[in-house]
């Protein structure tokens, strides 16, 4: 696959990775994390990355969130400005995309506990310029709109301190929603919460990616919740198998 892959790929196709290499230093040796993978995702579709700990799931998410740089391969991502390969980005570069195209859920919701709800979502809009009474009249809207639909119009104002954790994750997926990305990445979303709130939390993710039209990436060990995504792929020592 070239760089043509994607430029010429259905319009609907988000990220498209082509024999994708990560390694790590172990002392004199290098561990392969992530071993020539390949893989592609629509928008409005949702693909599960599953396997043991220590498979390379999260190395895997993290180079689709620019946070890590692979030795090998290409990343491509269908930007609102074009197809971008995110394994040759600058480092500003690469920010500037996870403001703008890319949402990431973390497994802990990391909010700011001294912003309400609905700050936490303001806040993605005032990262890198300072706004204007309007734009900030526009985000506020934005993220009242993206509270409304997470279920949490009535929490908007509340410090997320007294939030329960299914509600902080909610919150962290309408943040993550805030810039209109056209990737979602999720790395084990679920695995601080009951089972409850877990299923909630999943509901939401696929019913974002369809209704947002957005192509979610999921990190999980539930067997359960990888097979009610679009696709799959299962990890051992960072290859894909099965």
């Amino acid at each position: 696959m070239s760089s043509a892959t994607l430029v010429t790929a259905p319009t609907t196709t988000a990220l498209e990775m082509e024999q994708v290499v990560l390694t790590y230093p172990d002392g004199e040796n290098r561990i392969t994390a992530v071993d020539h993978v390949d893989l592609s995702i629509d928008r409005g579709r949702s693909l599960a990355v599953t396997g043991p700990s220590g498979s390379g799931k999260s190395s895997l998410l993290a180079v689709a969130a620019t946070l890590t740089r692979p030795e090998q391969g290409h990343v491509w991502l269908r930007t609102r400005d074009g197809v971008v390969d995110l394994a040759d980005v600058s480092p500003r570069r690469a920010a500037e995309l996870r403001r703008t195209e890319i949402g990431i859920v973390f497994q802990q919701s990391n909010l700011i506990e001294s912003l309400t709800a609905r700050e936490q979502l303001e806040a993605m809009a005032w990262l890198d310029s300072r706004p204007s009474r309007t734009q900030r009249r526009h985000a506020r809207q934005r993220a009242d709109d993206l509270l409304e639909t997470v279920g949490l119009a009535d929490a908007a104002g509340r410090s997320v301190v007294a939030l329960s954790g299914g509600q902080r994750q909610r919150v962290a997926v309408a943040r993550a929603l805030m810039a209109s990305p056209s990737l979602l990445l999720a790395d084990e979303p679920t695995s601080a919460l009951d089972s409850e709130s877990g299923q909630a939390v999943m509901d939401l993710l696929l019913q974002t990616a369809r209704d947002f039209d957005v192509a979610l990436m999921l990190v999980t060990h539930e067997s359960a919740f990888a097979n009610r995504c679009d696709a799959r792929i299962h990890l051992v020592d960072g290859a894909v198998v099965g």
